[in-house]
């Protein structure tokens, strides 16, 4: 990847990020132009907290596809170990390998961090929510997994009804 991406910011288009994907290949933001796209990241593959997180964004997969929306799942694991996590718990969506954490950057989840009174670089657990047209309309920082995913979906769902007639209404008066 090379070059430094631009931060997100709320209400304004995520800057194009390409990484390689688990199927293999590399997989682009710009590849899902047209449809919600929810980015979660997370620490490590494999660990307790991060297993219940991405299985119940599995187990919400089918909901958040009926809304148009596909899931991605970032952490710097290499993609070898992506595709063992996947095969273990049967995770439906793509998990990409940013090992040099130039888009956990670009999103601010790369930070400092402290467990048992040590110092550490490494990814905050975060969840990112981007329109069809590219826009981040929600973020969800330094999130506890429990009951995480269905405040996700509420939001998707929220966001997915049609606008009230009696306001257009109004507005047309």
């Amino acid at each position: 990847m090379g070059k430094k991406l631009k931060p997100v910011e709320l209400g304004r288009k995520v800057s194009n990020f390409t990484l390689e994907g688990s199927g293999g290949g590399s997989i682009s933001l710009s590849d899902y132009i047209g449809k919600k796209v929810i980015i979660f990241f997370y620490p490590k593959d494999m660990t307790t907290a991060c297993t219940q997180e991405a299985c119940d964004f599995r187990d919400a997969s089918e909901k958040l596809g009926a809304h148009n929306t596909v899931i991605i799942g970032i952490s710097t694991d290499d993609v070898a170990r992506h595709e063992r996590f996947i095969a273990k718990y049967d995770l439906p969506y793509v998990l990409l390998a940013d090992p040099e954490h130039q888009v956990c950057e670009q999103f601010g989840v790369w930070q400092m961090k402290k467990l048992y009174g040590r110092d550490y670089m490494g990814i905050v657990r975060s969840t990112f929510l981007i329109n069809e047209k590219g826009v981040l309309v929600e973020e969800w920082r330094n999130i506890k997994v429990k009951g995480h995913v269905d405040t996700v979906l509420a939001a998707i769902e929220a966001a997915s009804k049609p606008k009230s007639k009696s306001k257009a209404k109004a507005e047309t008066k």
